[in-house]
C-alpha cells in the first residue's frame, strides 16, 4: 500500500515537473522569451514577454568627478581622523598606493579592514563651498530593482542631492534631497518614504533620515526602491503581479525606476555643528567606501540576456528585435510597427514579436517554428505563396491565409501550414491514393513534400519530455 502511494506521488511529481518545465514563467519572473509547446498541429514556439536577471550594475559603471582635481593626494595633504576630529595626522598622497584614495575605491570589493575609499580634498578653501559631482554612467538604459546604497567613510554630508538622467546625461532630474535641515537647505518640508502612498510614490522628497552629521556609526544613505515597490506589491513584495501591472500601464511609474546615469551632488560635508570650525578645516571632506546599484538592462521585454561588448552593455534581443534596448525590428521583420513587450496578461505577458515584411517574402527569413526547411516543403514559387501567422509562415498546397493568423486549408489537407494530407487521419490512411492534388505546374508523383509527411506526423505525435 505504501509503495503504491509512493509511486502515485512520484507520478504526480513527474507530471507537475513536466508542466513546469514547459511553462517556466508561471510565477511571473519573465525569465524565458519562448518555450516549446505541443499542439494537435505539432511542436511550436510559444512566445512570451521576457527580461534579463537583475545584477550588480556597478561592475559596468563609468565614473566621472567634477571638478576633475577634487580627489585628495595631489599635492599630498593631511586630514583629521573621523573618530577623533582633532587628531589631524592622516595623510593622503596620490603617489603612494597605500595612501592614495582614487575614485575606483568606491566600487572595489569591501570586507577588508581598514576599508578602502575615495576621498576628496579637505575644505581648505572655506567659505567657498566644497561642491563635488560624482556621475555614474552606463551608456545603457537600466531598470532599478533594489535600493541605491551609498556608504560614507566620512560623516554623511549635511546636504546632498541624488539625481538621475534618462538621456545619457543631457538632462537631469532630482531623485531625492538629503539634508540635516530640509527647510533651511532646500526650502522643503522633511519627509520619508513612509509618508508616501500609491498616489504620491513619484513625489520628490527631502529627507533628514540619512543626514545625522558627523557620527561614526551612521555611514549609509539609501534611495529606497523596494519601499516604493511595496506600495503595489505589498510589504514583502509577494504580489509582484500587481507591481508589474502598474509598471505596464503607467509610463511615469516605469520611467521613475529607469535610468541611464546617476549623479551624486555633494553640497556640504558633515560638520556636526551649526558653525564651521575655521581653525580645523582638515576635519571637513567627503569620503565614500562603497556604492551599490542593482538593476537590469532595459530590453523592452524582448530579451533575457544582456552582454558586455566593447565596454558597453547590449541586450541579446529575441522576438526578431534588435538595437541596444531591443527598440526596433530587425531588417526584413517590419511587417508591423515595433512594440515593447507587455507584462500583461499575468503571468506570461505578451511578446509583441516583430513579423517579416511583405517585401521579404521573396527571400524568406529564418523562422522560429520547429519545422523542416521551407524549401523542402516545395515552396517553388515563394512570390505566389500565401503567408500566415505571427511570423508570416507560408500556407502550403493552396491554403489561404485568414486574418494573418492561420491557414485555411483545402479539403484534402490539414496542419498549421496545410502540409499534411487529411486522409492520413482516416482509417486505412491514404491507402491506394497515389498522390494528392498538387499545385499547378507540379507533377503527380510523390515529391519531397510527401516523403516528409511521415516526419511531420512523427513531430506532431511526439509527447513532451518527462511524460
Amino acid at each position: 500500500m505504501y509503495l503504491s502511494r509512493f509511486l502515485s506521488l512520484h507520478t504526480l511529481w513527474v507530471t507537475v515537473s513536466s508542466v513546469m518545465q514547459h511553462y517556466p514563467s508561471v510565477w511571473g519572473h519573465y525569465d524565458v522569451c519562448k518555450t516549446q509547446i505541443y499542439t494537435e498541429e505539432g511542436k511550436v514556439w510559444d512566445y512570451m514577454a521576457c527580461q534579463p536577471e537583475a545584477r550588480d550594475m556597478i561592475k559596468y559603471v563609468k565614473v566621472t568627478l567634477d571638478p576633475p582635481d577634487i580627489t585628495c593626494g595631489d599635492p599630498p595633504e593631511t586630514f583629521c581622523a573621523m573618530g577623533n576630529p582633532y587628531m589631524c595626522n592622516n595623510e593622503c598622497d596620490a603617489s603612494t598606493q597605500e595612501l592614495a584614495h582614487p575614485p575606483e575605491l568606491m566600487f572595489d570589493l569591501e570586507g577588508r579592514h581598514p576599508s578602502t575609499f575615495w576621498q576628496s580634498t579637505t575644505w581648505k578653501d572655506y567659505p567657498k563651498p566644497l561642491h563635488v559631482n560624482i556621475t555614474l554612467s552606463w551608456n545603457k538604459t537600466i531598470e532599478l530593482t533594489d535600493n541605491i546604497v551609498i556608504t560614507f567613510e566620512s560623516g554623511r554630508p549635511d546636504q546632498m542631492i541624488l539625481e538621475k538622467s534618462l538621456d545619457y546625461g543631457r538632462t537631469w532630474q532630482p531623485y531625492q534631497y538629503y539634508a540635516t535641515d530640509c527647510l533651511d537647505a532646500f526650502h522643503m518640508d522633511p519627509k520619508s518614504v513612509r509618508d508616501l502612498s500609491q498616489h504620491t510614490v513619484l513625489e520628490i522628497i527631502c529627507t533628514e533620515e540619512y543626514s545625522t552629521g558627523y557620527m561614526t556609526n551612521s555611514k549609509i544613505i539609501h534611495f529606497e526602491i523596494k519601499d516604493r515597490f511595496a506600495f503595489f506589491a505589498g510589504p514583502r513584495l509577494h504580489n509582484m503581479a500587481s507591481l508589474y501591472g502598474q509598471l505596464d500601464t503607467t509610463k511615469k511609474l516605469r520611467d521613475f525606476f529607469t535610468i541611464t546615469d546617476l549623479r551624486i551632488r555633494l553640497l556640504r560635508p558633515a560638520t556636526g555643528e551649526i558653525y564651521v570650525d575655521e581653525q580645523h578645516l582638515a576635519r571637513y571632506f567627503y569620503a565614500i567606501s562603497d556604492i551599490r546599484v542593482y538593476g537590469r538592462c532595459k530590453c523592452n521585454l524582448h530579451a533575457t540576456g544582456c552582454k558586455e561588448e566593447n565596454k558597453r552593455l547590449l541586450c541579446e534581443c529575441e522576438h526578431n528585435t534588435t538595437g541596444p534596448d531591443c527598440g526596433k525590428c530587425k531588417k526584413n521583420y517590419q511587417g508591423r510597427p515595433w512594440s515593447a513587450g507587455s507584462y500583461l496578461p499575468i503571468p506570461k505577458g505578451t511578446a509583441n514579436i516583430c513579423i517579416p515584411s511583405i517585401s521579404s517574402i521573396g527571400n524568406p527569413p529564418k523562422f522560429d517554428r520547429i519545422w523542416p526547411n521551407i524549401s523542402s516543403l516545395e515552396v517553388s514559387k515563394p512570390n505566389q505563396a500565401n503567408v500566415c501567422d505571427n511570423e508570416l509562415l507560408h500556407c502550403q498546397n493552396g491554403g489561404t491565409c485568414i486574418n494573418n493568423v492561420r491557414c485555411q486549408c483545402p479539403p484534402a489537407y490539414t496542419g498549421i501550414l496545410c502540409e499534411k494530407l487529411r486522409c492520413e487521419r482516416e482509417p486505412g490512411g491514404c491507402g491506394g491514393r497515389s498522390s494528392a492534388p498538387g499545385r499547378a505546374g507540379e507533377g503527380a508523383g510523390p515529391g519531397p513534400r510527401l516523403l516528409l509527411l511521415p516526419l511531420l506526423a512523427l513531430l506532431a505525435a511526439r509527447p513532451p519530455r518527462g511524460c
